[in-house]
């Protein structure tokens, strides 16, 4: 089992799963993009994309789709919801919720903050995407109001795939977290004192220097 990956990138949310599983896995670090800066490495991903994750003949790309395989695949429901737990909906609601609606316009900040060259650099784009990010919150804040966890009063991946975004909204890079709720940032608290995610965290060199 090999996972490429990029310290802070979505890649974080299946190492994390790894790292609260215990299960042994293979550490590719690459520095960000990997597109840009390994190019090699578009033999292995053509999308020179992270994370990239293999586990004998599997293939994936995609970092909730990632969680959710390590769940069914290894058996691991102490983290997941089995599809007939009345809350299944809901859990599989936050994992696609995690990445579609909040994780995307993090990357329109990430481009037009610091990917693009400073003469393509939009600040309107920033300012806009950031407040986008913000509101699509409010489920969360609402979802949370009486509640510890996502999912079954218990610690589920669809807490670390909603927890990345929070995080990653919450560094330099995206800048957003004077924006939470105290709930939102409460919940964030949590997470990251879990010892999984601190080790997940890190591991690589940071996205820019």
């Amino acid at each position: 089992m090999k996972l490429y990956h990029c310290r802070d990138s979505r890649s974080l949310r299946p190492l994390w799963a790894l790292e609260e599983m215990g299960i042994p896995y293979e550490l590719e670090d690459l520095p960000f993009p990997p597109r840009l800066f390994r190019k090699e490495y578009l033999g292995i991903n053509p999308l020179g994309t992270v994370p990239y994750f293999v586990d004998g003949e599997t293939r994936m790309t995609e970092s909730v789709a990632i969680c959710h395989y390590l769940v069914e695949r290894y058996r691991r429901h102490d983290l997941g919801l089995l599809p007939d737990h009345p809350e299944y909906g809901s859990y599989l609601n936050w994992l696609y919720h995690s990445d579609a609606t909040l994780t995307f316009p993090q990357t329109i900040v990430l481009r037009y903050r610091h990917l693009e060259p400073p003469e393509r650099q939009l600040a309107q784009a920033v300012h806009d995407y950031r407040g986008f990010f913000l509101g699509r919150l409010k489920l969360l804040d609402a979802h949370i109001a009486t509640r510890e966890w996502l999912c079954d009063g218990r610690f589920t991946i669809a807490d670390i795939c909603i927890g990345y975004a929070l995080y990653l909204g919450s560094l330099p890079l995206v800048d957003a977290a004077d924006g939470y709720s105290p709930k939102v940032s409460a919940y964030l608290g949590r997470l990251m004192a879990r010892p999984a995610f601190q080790r997940a965290a890190a591991l690589g060199a940071p996205l820019f220097g």
